[in-house]
């Protein structure tokens, strides 16, 4: 139990800050002033009499009165255990103090049962390998990051910061990897290299480790030389594993636990929050399906008639996976429309957001809005390509059809940034101008620049991959939440298109799997990606089979569906819409008993995570107004993540979750952790998600320690001093260092 010590200068005084719900929530000191009266100012009327006093009996009965008003006037003021000196060194280095910061350690499961990975060890090259020869002679296993360390210098490492306490190393397998290896795999997954918070991936992403966990310079356990069973407790459940030995159970009292209940900004800590309520109710193999269906009749190779594309909110709806999907419709038999392509992304509503909104920067990929078909995070991807010292080619992924993209753009002698900096671009309705020229050195650089419209992007590129595949429309693309009806031809509803138009229990000539959500939350948490992180969140909403009534409204939707003497399903709409609003809704809901529930929105989704919260912890919900955290309004304490983590700690989707988080010093948004702390003995231990924001940084994850034992580890750094993530990183770094230590 950690002590609290209470101090208070004649000319200070401290005490709690709380800003209004709907903002950040701090614990700020009070500036100087000699206007603050002191501890002892407050109780010198009750001091006197006591100096006074000479009988015993009314010498106690003061002092216990006494202390009952010391206690009232003491509780406002600040009080706090005590930082370790390394965090708190740190904090001193980035001009901020102990109030600026909430930190969490908990201890988890128990040592001879983790649950998280094997650590790993960066190494330069395959000559830097381990020795087996030299492994036998060691009596404990190896740190991280000196393998051929004694024992003795092992230990003095993990007990620099940690002096009075001796922390035995406990034996666990290693894995090894270069650190070119783990160039090459972050080169071939990052996309969104102008922004070192926000990726896009690739469809195949491989793997960074091999498929059994285990390198072959891993050094194997002494104990089992089955080096493929060292992992098992940590790939299987924890109710799977099994020891010889008797199991050390631990304390759940936190190690480290300093103002965990202040409510603060997390930035994408948040992302923590979705994406395992997601593995928790979706599951780690679920996955979206999108379904085309088709009007009319096909003759030959041609439809007369609509194709119609129904959206199921996929994350990763990449421009590789969309020709696919068409690639798919033109081998069942379809090449040529008569009519229109008709995009239904109804699943999602009112989801579209003002780009400009958060920080004013439109054109970033980590502002674009979440669509029912988002097609490549609706961002277009320009690759520069210098032919001499004035010009240089551009290229575009993916091309939009019916828009002007400059080909060619001239040079100018500047430094190299983002593409808002160095290109200059603007969205017009029909064409890209670029009112910077190409800075020199640049070179050949990919730049990523979000579309402002999900909707219009997603037709144009649908339009350019079905020409690309050599196919023809006659008609449009037509991408809306509600695309059922056209312009033409509509009298009084007696022509619906698109949805409402096909008969009833349609069977769809596609049907389009996504990638599982363990491969999605990979994404998400590796690499902070928002817009992805919002359409799972959303999908929460719309997928959730727990069968929430929200408010009386039924999971089916807000509409009451009734089923007839014949089975098929209706919809009870309102009085008062009109005869052509029943078609439509009558005829689309036909679609929906092939799994694809109906329209969701933002209230309905943060509904079913706070009703998820509410169910499974005991501590309150977190306030969200998004899922990715790109939000100064949402906050959450120290203390409610834990416990979400904690609890994730012991559930089957756990394996699913720890492998989605950067791992420290190696991959991820943490993968810059080496280079800050070089020495830490996080690296390779640590899976952690990161969060940055201006005034804001964060880390959360777990933390394999030297001793064996798994921690959950949280801190939170809300401070204007914070300015960014190189500020106050190095704080959170030293965090991360002190808890693997133990």
């Amino acid at each position: 139990m950690q002590r609290l010590y209470l101090r208070e200068n004649s000319n200070s005084c401290y005490h709690r800050v709380f800003l209004p719900p709907d903002d950040r929530l701090l614990m700020l000191p009070t500036s100087k002033t000699n206007n603050c009266p002191t501890t002892t100012a407050k109780l010198t009327p009750f001091i006197k009499p006591l100096c006074s006093l000479n009988q015993p009996a009314k010498y106690l009965a003061t002092l216990s009165t006494l202390a009952l008003f010391a206690s009232a006037m003491l509780t406002p003021l600040y009080a706090q255990a005590a930082l370790p000196e390394a965090i708190q060194a740190a904090l001193s280095r980035a001009n901020l103090s102990a109030t600026d910061i909430s930190i969490v350690i908990t201890p988890v499961g128990d040592k001879n049962a983790s649950r998280l990975p094997a650590p790993i060890q960066v190494i330069n090259s395959p000559k830097q390998g381990i020795s087996n020869s030299h492994i036998d002679s060691q009596p404990k296993s190896l740190s991280v990051d000196n393998v051929s360390a004694d024992p003795d210098s092992i230990k003095r490492q993990a007990t620099q910061n940690n002096k009075a306490k001796e922390v035995t190393v406990h034996q666990s397998p290693l894995v090894t990897i270069e650190k070119q290896t783990i160039k090459q795999h972050e080169k071939q997954l990052h996309a969104y290299t102008d922004d070192p918070y926000t990726y896009q991936s690739l469809e195949s992403s491989p793997s960074l480790l091999p498929n059994d966990g285990q390198s072959t310079s891993s050094v194997p356990n002494k104990n089992n030389p089955d080096k493929n069973s060292a992992n098992k407790s940590s790939k299987g459940n924890a109710s799977n594993a099994t020891t010889n030995n008797a199991t050390i159970k631990i304390s759940f009292s936190p190690l480290l636990s300093h103002q965990a209940d202040i409510a603060r900004t997390p930035a994408s800590t948040m992302k923590l929050v979705p994406s395992f309520i997601a593995l928790d109710t979706l599951g780690a193999d679920f996955v979206w399906h999108t379904r085309v269906y088709h009007t009319g009749i096909i003759i030959g190779d041609k439809l007369y008639g609509d194709l119609i594309i129904q959206g199921s909110g996929d994350p990763k709806m990449t421009h590789e996976r969309l020709q696919q999907l068409l690639y798919k419709i033109q081998t069942a038999g379809i090449r040529h429309i008569n009519g229109d392509i008709i995009v239904d992304s109804a699943i999602f509503k009112n989801v579209s957001k003002d780009p400009a909104a958060f920080d004013n920067s439109p054109l970033r990929p980590y502002n674009a809005s979440p669509d029912g078909f988002l097609v490549n995070f609706s961002s277009i991807g320009i690759q520069s390509y210098p032919l001499d010292n004035t010009r240089a080619q551009l290229t575009y992924t993916p091309q939009l059809a019916n828009y002007q993209l400059p080909s060619m753009i001239n040079i100018r002698s500047a430094a190299c940034g983002q593409a808002r900096y160095s290109l200059a671009p603007h969205w017009q309705p029909t064409q890209l101008t670029l009112n910077a020229n190409l800075p020199d050195s640049c070179g050949e650089h990919a730049f990523y620049v979000a579309y402002p419209d999900a909707k219009d992007f997603a037709a144009r590129v649908i339009a350019s991959k079905w020409q690309t595949l050599g196919n023809t429309l006659t008609g449009k693309v037509i991408s809306q939440e509600k695309p059922y009806l056209s312009n033409k031809n509509v009298k009084e509803a007696k022509s619906p298109r698109g949805l409402a138009a096909i008969a009833i229990s349609p069977l769809p000539i596609v049907s389009y799997p996504s990638l599982n959500l363990t491969q999605q939350i990979y994404d998400i948490n590796h690499f902070s990606n928002n817009v992805m992180t919002e359409q799972v969140a959303l999908s929460i909403g719309a997928y959730d089979n727990a069968g929430i009534n929200r408010n009386g409204i039924n999971k089916a939707g807000s509409d009451k569906v009734n089923t007839d003497k014949a089975g098929v399903k209706k919809v009870d709409v309102n009085q008062e819409s009109t005869d052509k609003d029943k078609v439509i809704h009558q005829q689309a809901t036909s679609l929906y008993q092939f799994g694809q529930p109906p329209a969701t929105d933002y209230s309905q989704a943060l509904q079913a995570i706070n009703h998820w919260w509410q169910t499974k912890l005991t501590s309150p919900p977190p306030h969200l107004t998004n899922g990715s955290g790109l939000c100064r309004d949402c906050t959450i304490s120290a203390e409610n993540l834990s416990e979400l983590l904690t609890y994730a700690y012991e559930q089957p989707s756990f394996d699913a979750y720890v492998s989605s988080l950067g791992i420290a010093g190696v991959s991820g948004t943490i993968s810059a952790h080496s280079e800050r702390l070089p020495e830490s003995q996080a690296i390779g231990r640590a899976w952690i998600k990161t969060g940055t924001l201006n005034h804001v940084t964060s880390m959360a994850g777990y933390v394999k320690g030297l001793s064996g034992q798994d921690y959950v580890v949280v801190g939170l750094i809300n401070s204007d001093q914070a300015l960014n993530a190189y500020t106050a990183r190095p704080v959170l770094d030293a965090m991360l260092d002190w808890t693997a230590q133990h």
